[in-house]
């Protein structure tokens, strides 16, 4: 890696149906140069060094023993989400990779969600919603 270049780190894609959110990627982009699976799997060899990260989102890439071998210099596998048991971590660290993940990014989201359960529920709003709008049936 050049001086004042930033470290590249492996992404599935951007966009679409698969790819990163387009405002994670703008966050991404100020520390990283971000290198699609497509650029990488066009060109291996070369576009290969310069990945010292991969970033997984909603599970992929995938993390496997043929992709780490053909990043030489990863050194940081970061999972966009709370678990990790999806990745091989045995595998993955006799390459001295680490794992990290982000475990509390969802934590007051879920609780508002359960919240907003709870009060639905214990107000039977579904219910009293479906009460009256003509034609509606009761769940």
């Amino acid at each position: 890696m050049a001086e004042g270049e930033l470290p590249g780190v492996l992404v599935l894609g951007v966009g679409g149906t698969h790819g990163l959110l387009e405002n994670l990627a703008v966050l991404l982009r100020k520390h990283f140069h971000l290198i699609t699976m497509k650029e990488f799997l066009e060109n291996k060899k070369e576009v290969g060094r310069k990945i010292q990260a991969v970033f997984v989102f909603e599970c992929r890439p995938a993390i496997d023993r043929a992709l780490l071998e053909s990043l030489p210099n990863v050194k940081v596998i970061g999972n966009s989400g709370v678990g990790v048991d999806h990745l091989d971590l045995k595998m993955i660290s006799s390459f001295g990779v680490k794992v990290t993940n982000t475990p509390h990014a969802v934590s007051d989201p879920t609780a508002d969600i359960g919240m907003a359960l709870m009060l639905a529920s214990a107000r039977r709003l579904v219910e009293g919603k479906a009460s009256h709008v003509p034609g509606s049936q009761l769940l």
